[in-house]
């Protein structure tokens, strides 16, 4: 929120992010970026997110990568940097220069967490950053005849040893090595160890920093929400013949998102590392600003209960307010809730419809057809129409009819007619509020 911003905007901004804070606190995030962030500068910024989601009790695990640092050491020391497969080949003079700047990155990144400059988002800032030998690692050993040697693989995550260290309010941070129980190290790729640890946390959220901003169909439009099925799909289609190029960043950590969801964690985060804030947008907001991999859908259309009272005047207040829908009390609301469906995205109210049948005359009326203006546009109150029109069916009913003030169109292309009060079923007709001078709509079902 800008700080030109509007006191009252704030104000509604703020508490917007409440139930994040509250659903978050006490969650471990696994969060992995790679060496460009602190090559180009940009890791000043990040660490002002970092302190802000420690300070939060969120329980952190930052995993940095070394490539482009890595190639700084190789060129200055002028060795060849191979790669096989995508994989990097890491000889013994190779290891040398991984060693080198991976120990130079991590240096840099404890120092800029350690500042608590005043006037600046780390005043009073407390971060305690840990590291060891948490990765044990092997040798992918050899691809099709050749040898990586020192490049290697996560073998086991110490999921005790890090758990200690943020029971002990420590965010810890890790290297691109990993160490075997010979004594060797290897060198390990960022996305692989962010992936394992995550996997063995059973991390509520992991986090990916890219290049892009998140994964896009083929329009170029950014997908915000992927189920399991729909990034595999995504992923076939680059290796259908070729007829779809994916950037490598996406080809690199969509495939660890499948991975990581299909382990048990509960969200994967494909995010840019241009934007300033990104992390905080995509994790403290509905719309978020990358793409998020989950195991299926975070969308739950049930029937409401009586602790679903709050949600729903939530979203119906604003539209009695501006008179398009009738007050309804608490009282009455918790009276009716049987009538009533929800429908939830990630656990959070978006949604709610009632249904009220007239037997006698095989009728039912749609009522409280509400959706969070933060989620319009998504198809939700189709998806609501189609459940309700269902349940309607399923009772005998023959026709589905709403009165409305401000939304005629939307329920015309959807196939309702303009009928005149007469239609209505005798006791809804004896109720209408002819002040109001409600529309009529009617739909055979």
């Amino acid at each position: 929120m800008p700080a030109t911003a509007a006191p009252a905007d704030f104000v509604v901004w703020f508490r917007s992010v409440a139930p994040y804070i509250n659903a978050f606190r006490g969650k471990t995030f696994v969060i992995a970026f790679g060496g460009e962030v602190v090559a180009d500068g940009k890791f000043v910024e990040l660490t002002h997110d970092f302190n802000l989601l420690a300070a939060l009790g969120i329980r952190l695990v930052l995993v940095h990568g070394a490539r482009p640092q890595i190639e700084q050491h190789l060129a200055k020391n002028n060795l060849g940097d191979t790669y096989h497969q995508g994989i990097r080949m890491t000889d013994a003079e190779t290891m040398q220069c991984v060693k080198e700047a991976a120990g130079r990155v991590r240096v840099e990144i404890e120092a800029l967490l350690s500042m608590g400059l005043a006037n600046s988002p780390m005043a009073n800032a407390d971060i305690r950053v840990a590291g060891g030998n948490f990765i044990t690692a092997q040798p992918i050993g050899i691809i099709n005849g050749v040898d990586l040697m020192h490049t290697g693989s996560v073998r086991k995550v110490d999921v005790a040893a890090l758990n200690d260290r943020m029971d002990f309010g420590e965010v810890v941070l890790l290297s691109p090595l990993g160490y075997s129980p010979t004594g060797e190290v290897f060198n390990v790729t960022l996305e692989d160890i962010a992936t394992a640890t995550a996997i063995a946390l059973d991390a509520d959220k992991l986090v990916f920093l890219m290049d892009t901003d998140g994964v896009h169909d083929k329009k170029g439009k950014l997908l915000k929400e992927l189920t399991i099925v729909q990034a595999q799909e995504v992923l076939s289609q680059e290796s259908k013949g070729g007829k779809r190029k994916l950037p490598d960043d996406v080809s690199m950590y969509l495939p660890c998102a499948v991975r990581a969801c299909e382990a048990g964690v509960a969200r994967t985060h494909l995010i840019s590392r241009h934007t300033d804030g990104a992390v905080l947008q995509e994790l403290f907001s509905d719309e978020g600003i990358g793409t998020m991999v989950v195991e299926s859908t975070l969308n739950t259309l049930r029937a409401a209960t009586i602790e679903d009272v709050g949600g729903i005047l939530h979203l119906l207040r604003p539209l009695e307010a501006e008179g398009i829908l009738v007050r309804r009390n608490r009282e009455l609301l918790e009276r009716e809730i049987s009538r009533f469906v929800v429908l939830e995205h990630d656990h959070r109210i978006v949604g709610c419809a009632a249904l009220y049948p007239f037997p006698d005359e095989a009728a039912a009326e749609l009522a409280c057809l509400a959706i969070d203006p933060q989620c319009r546009d998504r198809g939700y109150g189709q998806v609501i129409l189609v459940h309700m029109t269902g349940i309607a069916k399923s009772q005998g009913l023959k026709k589905l009819f709403v009165l409305t003030t401000r939304t005629a169109h939307w329920f015309v292309e959807r196939g309702f007619s303009e009928a005149d009060v007469s239609a209505l079923p005798a006791q809804k007709k004896s109720l209408y509020n002819w002040q109001r001078k409600s529309k009529v709509f009617v739909r055979k079902i």
